[in-house]
C-alpha cells in the first residue's frame, strides 16, 4: 500500500553518471528506460501535420497561452511523447495544443529544472512526465494536482498493481492514499544469459539459474573450465541509481526493506533481528557477485550501458537489465557485431530498415533465432521461499498545480496515458505499459516475447518499490555513496553502517556526497 507522508523537503541532487538511455556507440546507464529506435519518417510528418491544424490561440497574461498546453518530457521518451501529443491535439476537437519541452538527458537534470519551474510557480508548465520516484517529493511540495475522479476512476482497475503504486501518496491533508498522476509506461529488469554457454559448459540439461546463488555456482563452473571464457555476471555497481535498483531489489527478494511501508521516517534495516538479516544476506550477495572468481573486473564502475556491451562482447553468462538490450543484440547481431550472433546477419537489411521495420509476425523466426544464444528470463531471487522481486522504473503524467488550465491539462494527461497511446509505446517504441489488457493483445504478444515475464514481474508480489519518501533523492545518494566501492566492504559491519546513514537521509542530517 503507499507510504504515509513525511516532512516536506526536497532532497539533495545525487552524483554520478546519468540515468538515461544509452545510444548506439556509448555506453551510460539508462535506470528504467531503454534505448529507442528512431521514430518513423511518417510519424514525424503525422506530428507536423497534426500540430499544424491547431486553432490560433489567444494570448493571456500571467506567462500562459490560453488553449496551449505545455508538456514537460524527458529527452528519452520525449519522440513517444511528441508524437501522440500531436494526435491527443488533434482529437481534441480544438480545445487545446500540446507543445513538448525536452527536458535534459539525466534525470538529475530533469528533476532540477521541474523543481526550479514549480518552485518559481511557472505558469506556463501544464503536463509533466516524471520519474516513477517523483511522486511522493512533488506531491508533499504541493507541485502536483490530484488526478480528478473521473480520469482516475478504473485506473487501479485497468493498470498493474506495480506501475499504479508509484502514482499515488496520501499528503498530510489527504484522508488516504490517492493518484498524483496516471503511469504512462513502466519497466522491469530481467536476467539475461547465454543459454548456449550453459549448455556447453554445464550440459544440455542446464537452465537459467532462479536465484543469485546459483547464479555465482553457475559462473564460476565456467571459469573453472575455461578463465578466459563468457565468466561475469553484470549488473549495475556503479555510484549512481543503478546501484540503488541493485540493491533495493535484492534486499526485497531477501525479504527486507530500506523503510518502514507505513511509516517512511524509519528505516528497517537492522531494527529487529529478521530485518538485519535480510539486509545481511543482500550485502553478502551483493559482495559475492562482485568478487568470485571471474567477475566483473570493473564492476564499481558498470551500468546498463556497460552490461549490455560487455553483454554482447561475449564477457558473460549472465546480465540483470532492462528490456532495451534485447532489440539491441538482434540489431547488433543482426549486423554482424557480436560473434555469438552471426545467425542473424542475413536479417540485416530486414532489421535496418526504419521506413519499413519487420512486423511483429516477421520478427518472430527472427527472435527464435536471437534466443538460442541470447536468452531472457525472470529476476532471480535470494531463496525458493522468498519471491524474487524487482524494482520498477517508468514515467508518470501529472498535471502541474502551476498550470492556470488544469481542466484540459488533465484531459491530456488522459489522452497521453490512454490503452490506445499505451498500444503505441509499446508497439513503436517497445516501451512496457501499464494497462493489463495490452498484455493479452496478439500484436504485443509477439511483439514481446518477454511479455509474461514482464507482466509477472509488475504484480504487487514481484515488485520492489523504491522507498517512497520525499526524502528519497537523500536516501538514494546515501546508499550509493555507502556501498561504493560495491564488495569493498564486510557485510556485517555494513549493515549498521548503512542504517546509520540511511537514517540521517531521512531525518535531514549529514552531508550530501
Amino acid at each position: 500500500m503507499p507510504m504515509q507522508s513525511g516532512p516536506i523537503q526536497s532532497g539533495p541532487e545525487r552524483s554520478g553518471p546519468e540515468r538515461s538511455g544509452p545510444e548506439e556507440s556509448v555506453s551510460e546507464p539508462v535506470t528504467g528506460r531503454r534505448r529507442r529506435r528512431p521514430l518513423r519518417t511518417r510519424l514525424a510528418v503525422a506530428a507536423v501535420a497534426a500540430a499544424a491544424v491547431a486553432p490560433a490561440l489567444v494570448a493571456c497574461g500571467g506567462g500562459y497561452t490560453a488553449g496551449v498546453l505545455n508538456v514537460y518530457a524527458p529527452a528519452d521518451g520525449a519522440g513517444e511523447i511528441t508524437t501522440q501529443a500531436a494526435l491527443c491535439t488533434k482529437n481534441s476537437g480544438g480545445a487545446y495544443e500540446a507543445k513538448v519541452t525536452v527536458l535534459p538527458k539525466d534525470a538529475d537534470g530533469q528533476r532540477l529544472q521541474l523543481a526550479r519551474r514549480l518552485a518559481g510557480n511557472d505558469k506556463s508548465l501544464d503536463v509533466m512526465a516524471m520519474d516513477v520516484v517523483w511522486t511522493a517529493e512533488f506531491a508533499n511540495a504541493g507541485w502536483l494536482v490530484p488526478v480528478p475522479d473521473a480520469h482516475a476512476a478504473g485506473v487501479e482497475q485497468t493498470n498493474l498493481a506495480g506501475p499504479v503504486e508509484t502514482a499515488m501518496w496520501k499528503r498530510p491533508d489527504d484522508e488516504a492514499a490517492r493518484l498524483y498522476a496516471l503511469p504512462i509506461w513502466t519497466n522491469t529488469q530481467l536476467l539475461w544469459f547465454r543459454p548456449d554457454v550453459l549448455t556447453e559448459y554445464l550440459g544440455r540439461k542446464a537452465k537459467a539459474a532462479a536465484t543469485w546463488d546459483q547464479m555465482i555456482a553457475d559462473a564460476t563452473a565456467v571459469y573453472e573450465k575455461n578463465k578466459q571464457g563468457p565468466t561475469q555476471i553484470l549488473v549495475q555497481g556503479g555510484q549512481y541509481e543503478g546501484l540503488m535498483v541493485w540493491f533495493n531489489s535484492v534486499l526485497q527478494s531477501a525479504g527486507g526493506n530500506i523503510l518502514d511501508p507505513d511509516d517512511p521516517s524509519k528505516q528497517t534495516l537492522n531494527d529487529t533481528p529478521e530485518h538485519r538479516a535480510a539486509t545481511l544476506k543482500a550485502l553478502q550477495i551483493l559482495k559475492a557477485v562482485a568478487t568470485y572468481p571471474g567477475a566483473d573486473p570493473s564492476i564499481t564502475n558498470s551500468n546498463e550501458g556497460t552490461a549490455r556491451d560487455g553483454m554482447e562482447k561475449g564477457q558473460a553468462l549472465y546480465e540483470i537489465n532492462w528490456p532495451f538490450v534485447f532489440k539491441s543484440a538482434r540489431d547488433n547481431g543482426s549486423a554482424g557485431a557480436i560473434d555469438f550472433l552471426q545467425a542473424l546477419t542475413p536479417y540485416a537489411d530486414q532489421l535496418a530498415d526504419t521506413e519499413n521495420p519487420p512486423t511483429a509476425k516477421e520478427l518472430v523466426p527472427i527472435n527464435r533465432i536471437l534466443r538460442k544464444s541470447f536468452d531472457f528470463a525472470p529476476y532471480p531471487g535470494v531463496s525458493d521461499a522468498l519471491p524474487a522481486k524487482s524494482t520498477l522504473g517508468g514515467l508518470n503524467i501529472a498535471v502541474a498545480s502551476t498550470s492556470q488550465q488544469q481542466d484540459l491539462a488533465a484531459d491530456l494527461a488522459a489522452c497521453l496515458t490512454s490503452r490506445d497511446a499505451q498500444r503505441v509505446y509499446a508497439l513503436e517504441g517497445a516501451l512496457p505499459p501499464t494497462v493489463t489488457a495490452l498484455y493479452e493483445e496478439p500484436d504485443f504478444q509477439v511483439a514481446y516475447p518477454m511479455g509474461d515475464d514482464i507482466r509477472r514481474q509488475l504484480e504487487s508480489e514481484h515488485v520492489a518499490p523504491r522507498p517512497a519518501t520525499p526524502q528519497y533523492q537523500a536516501v538514494s545518494t546515501l546508499v550509493t555513496a555507502t556501498l561504493s566501492p560495491v564488495g569493498a566492504w564486510d557485510p556485517e559491519t555494513m549493515v549498521d553502517t548503512l542504517a546509520e546513514q540511511v537514517q540521517k537521509a531521512i531525518d535531514g542530517e549529514g552531508i550530501i556526497p
